[in-house]
């Protein structure tokens, strides 16, 4: 049975559940305590007492019979993980009050046990999905527990086309956030960027792929190519066989084919990815500091001038530039808006090498992104979490003061900011290298 493509864990639950008092995603309770500044310590208790309750769930679920019951159940505890396990508290509740009952119902779910239904299977991902997000780095017992189950249902071409999609995601996050680089081959962020691909493409194990699936396939990609060197993503020619060709220049063609595609979503997921692409070949070359213009720039050797992938990034701009004005009867006005607004944040990258900005605005305080990885990085959280505790995630402290999603935006060797030190330095030794061979004759001219 397939289900509804905008099918969401925040909608109705096939039955009416006995749990509206913890599923309830309308619930104005923290809101009333808002108003009352000396109320942070009864929000903070009432929090974790809410969270507490939606995790003993877990316990019953393996002695449920019904699959909308345990659906349900699901809903209430993604609820109470999204929008109340925040920060070291959050986690701690997590992973002493019910993660490993928890995961072993999840997974009963995901293998069908209880003759469990599509909705059921999807609840299933999606709560394992937001539960790594709070469990935090340097997991790799749970990217072990979850790598084959997981790829064995986006595998599974019997399953509903959301199920895969859930399954999909939930791996690229738990590999995102939990994965290090200890794990072997075959368990580690390669190989499921490699699964990533075949499910991107028209033919997958024998079958016509959906546009749903492939687009989630171009997104978990993305993700996933955020936590490797720009060189790996993008430097290289075929020509070159000094250095190794890098993933994403053997994706293009097919990205440039999902250009043409009829559905919206998966276009745009091809249009990011194409950014990311043409913004790590864009750092291979001269920093913006470095180079005097956007023409500099674009002919060092971060450049598309000159390989063998300059004709079709020429017909990629080409594409893109008409994605961004394109109109017509056979959009509705609401479609039209949202492709022209995404396409043309595109189109500034790689046709006029310009960096996107967006801003993020949360309680507290706000969020400047200025490339497409932070903002890859940020809508994949943010797609997890359905805005539950996202600013909490932002906001929140833990021990060094610096949250996760923080540490990889910003702290991490591969994050902007570290690229950017890096080449500051290299502009330093370069200058005191030039000062040293730096003569001049008794008249003052330079030899």
């Amino acid at each position: 049975m397939e289900l509804p493509e905008d099918f969401s864990i925040a909608g109705v639950s096939s039955i009416n559940s006995d749990f509206n008092s913890i599923n309830d995603f309308d619930d104005d309770a923290d809101d009333d305590l808002d108003n009352d500044i000396d109320a942070s310590e009864a929000r903070a208790e009432m929090r974790q007492s809410k969270l507490l309750d939606a995790l003993s769930l877990a316990s019953t679920l393996s002695s449920e019979k019904r699959s909308a019951k345990r659906e349900a159940a699901y809903k209430a505890i993604f609820k109470s993980v999204t929008q109340y396990a925040d920060g070291n508290v959050g986690k701690e509740i997590l992973e002493t009050n019910g993660w490993e009952t928890l995961s072993e119902a999840c997974m009963s779910s995901l293998r069908g046990s209880g003759n469990s239904s599509p909705a059921e299977q999807y609840a299933a991902c999606r709560v394992v999905e937001a539960s790594c997000v709070v469990l935090g780095e340097d997991r790799d017992d749970v990217v072990e527990m979850w790598n084959e189950p997981l790829k064995k249902v986006v595998n599974a071409t019997g399953r509903a086309t959301q199920v895969r999609v859930a399954a999909l995601r939930c791996l690229s996050m738990i590999h995102f956030i939990c994965g290090t680089d200890c794990l072997e081959d075959g368990e580690d962020c390669s190989a499921v960027m490699d699964l990533c691909e075949k499910a991107a493409s028209e033919q997958f194990r024998g079958e016509t792929v959906s546009p749903l699936l492939r687009a989630a396939a171009l997104d978990s990609w993305a993700l996933l190519a955020t936590t490797f060197h720009d060189a790996h993503i993008a430097a290289g020619d075929s020509n070159d066989h000094a250095m190794d060709l890098g993933r994403g220049l053997t994706l293009l063609p097919l990205l440039a084919s999902c250009l043409d595609s009829a559905d919206i979503g998966l276009r745009s997921s091809a249009g990011e990815c194409v950014a990311y692409i043409h913004e790590c070949r864009l750092n291979l070359g001269l920093g913006a500091d470095e180079a005097e213009n956007a023409t500099e720039r674009r002919f060092r050797r971060g450049s598309w001038d000159g390989s063998e992938w300059e004709v079709l990034m020429d017909e990629v701009k080409q594409r893109v530039a008409e994605l961004s004005v394109e109109s017509g009867h056979h959009m509705s006005k609401k479609s039209k808006k949202i492709q022209r607004s995404a396409f043309r944040e595109i189109m500034n990258t790689i046709v006029d090498d310009e960096s996107p900005e967006e801003e993020v605005n949360f309680r507290g305080g706000k969020l400047q992104l200025t490339s497409w990885k932070q903002i890859i990085q940020l809508n994949f959280v943010r797609h997890c979490l359905q805005g539950g505790v996202f600013s909490a995630i932002i906001s929140s402290s833990n021990s060094d003061g610096k949250s996760q999603l923080e540490k990889r935006l910003f702290m991490s060797k591969q994050s902007e900011a570290s690229k950017a030190a890096d080449m500051a330095l290299t502009k330093q030794r370069r200058n005191r290298t030039s000062v040293k061979n730096h003569f001049l004759t008794a008249d003052g001219e330079d030899i």
